[in-house]
């Protein structure tokens, strides 16, 4: 069963995205790199200010899906076919990874092209490429 999105609802999920960007950039003045901001609420020298709006942010991503899920009445997801092991360990090369690239693909793409960062743009065009790239060398060598 493959869980598909209506043109409406993904119109409508784009725009509380990008509104949350909005409001916390204009609010706030900060940017909504979801990797930078769990990193800055684990660090124990975050003022305890700081960790309010971040833990605030953090949890309406997690409720969100699941008001989605009872005002949908259906999944939003298929569950994943991999292990919890598989899960953990490619969580963790995720966060690797945005250390790395200075923040993740959403926070590049969705904060900083709208920003016209162009470390942004540059990171989101990699982004893209490599995900061109690995789709069309996987569909070649794992279909018939």
């Amino acid at each position: 069963m493959e869980t598909q999105f209506t043109p409406v609802e993904a119109l409508v999920g784009g725009a509380l995205i990008g509104s949350a960007v909005f409001v916390l950039f204009h609010t706030l003045g900060r940017i909504a790199g979801v990797s930078g901001m769990l990193s800055a609420f684990l660090r124990a020298a975050t003022p305890a200010g700081e960790r309010v709006w971040r833990l605030a942010f953090l949890l309406g991503l997690l409720l969100g899906p699941l008001l989605a899920i009872a005002i949908l009445d259906r999944p939003l997801v298929q569950p994943s076919p991999a292990s919890l092991p598989v899960l953990i360990v490619a969580g963790l090369a995720v966060g690797l990874g945005t250390g790395m690239a200075n923040g993740c693909t959403s926070g590049h793409g969705v904060c900083g092209v709208s920003r016209l960062s162009l470390r942004s743009i540059v990171a989101t065009g990699v982004f893209m490429a490599f995900g061109v790239l690995t789709a069309s060398v996987g569909r070649h060598l794992f279909t018939g």
